[in-house]
């Protein structure tokens, strides 16, 4: 497939993300690469697709060249492919948070949960003392999930405070262990938890779509399919494009 589609986040201090934007969206547009990306003072999120050639000089400039001054130094990177290009256009916006989760307290750069690779993943679903919890929007879970994760029935990210204060007790819920699309929701989320109290909290390194890349199917705990912000719709083990329909992806929030 002659597109490469590259997911991509990091949680970072960026005072000046708001001069970033333009020369960041002409960086893109001289590549040729389309897509969408955030920036906000805590980082930078989106998905982006172009050329081989193309994804790999931005990425090098992202992370090496004088734009960002070598702070994206430890990016977040998922890679996939597609048949025709996923997106119409590229757009560079800005937000307050590059995932909104509505606590300006929350500080993902600062402390977040430990980190489990996708490898690590199938152990810690199997341990009983572990709550699993699946912070994407209802929507995305109804596609697919891992077995025995919770569904908080979320209609955004923003309603995990929600979820929170009504179903998790830190006297109960010793540990917990969370994962989503990419990595960047349960990585906030994680970080809003220590901010609460909670002690050991966990979130799956890369998200689903590094464990769909990574793991074998016959050792997968995940069933269904994973819903992606493009127009792929979803995608399956091995982060092939999986045959669904489209959800009314109009009138999908995408936070």
């Amino acid at each position: 497939m002659p597109i490469k589609v590259a997911a991509l986040y990091q949680f970072i201090a960026l005072p000046d993300f708001r001069e970033l934007r333009e020369p960041l969206l002409a960086a893109c547009n001289a590549h040729g690469i389309k897509g969408s990306l955030l920036l906000a003072q805590e980082g930078i999120n989106g998905t982006i697709a172009g050329s081989d050639e193309a994804i790999d000089a931005i990425l090098a400039e992202l992370r090496d060249g004088s734009l960002f001054g070598g702070r994206l130094n430890n990016l977040e990177l998922k890679f996939s492919r597609a048949e025709t290009m996923p997106f119409g256009r590229m757009k560079v916006r800005l937000k307050k948070e590059i995932v909104t989760l509505g606590d300006p307290h929350v500080d993902p750069t600062r402390r977040v949960g430990t980190y489990v690779d996708a490898s690590n993943w199938n152990a810690l679903l199997d341990d009983p003392d572990v709550t699993v919890i699946d912070t994407r929007n209802q929507f995305e879970v109804a596609m697919g999930t891992f077995e025995g994760a919770i569904d908080p029935h979320l209609g955004r990210f923003s309603d995990f405070r929600t979820y929170t204060a009504a179903s998790l007790d830190q006297n109960t819920h010793k540990k917990i262990a969370m994962f989503c699309t990419g990595g960047i929701r349960c990585e906030k989320a994680s970080s809003y938890l220590l901010s609460l109290g909670f002690d050991e909290v966990y979130h799956l390194k890369g998200g689903i779509l590094k464990y769909l890349e990574t793991v074998p199917e016959q050792e997968s705990r995940w069933q269904g399919d994973c819903f992606v912000f493009d127009e792929r719709v979803a995608l399956g083990h091995g982060l092939v494009v999986a045959e669904t329909g489209n959800p009314a992806k109009d009138t999908i929030d995408h936070d």
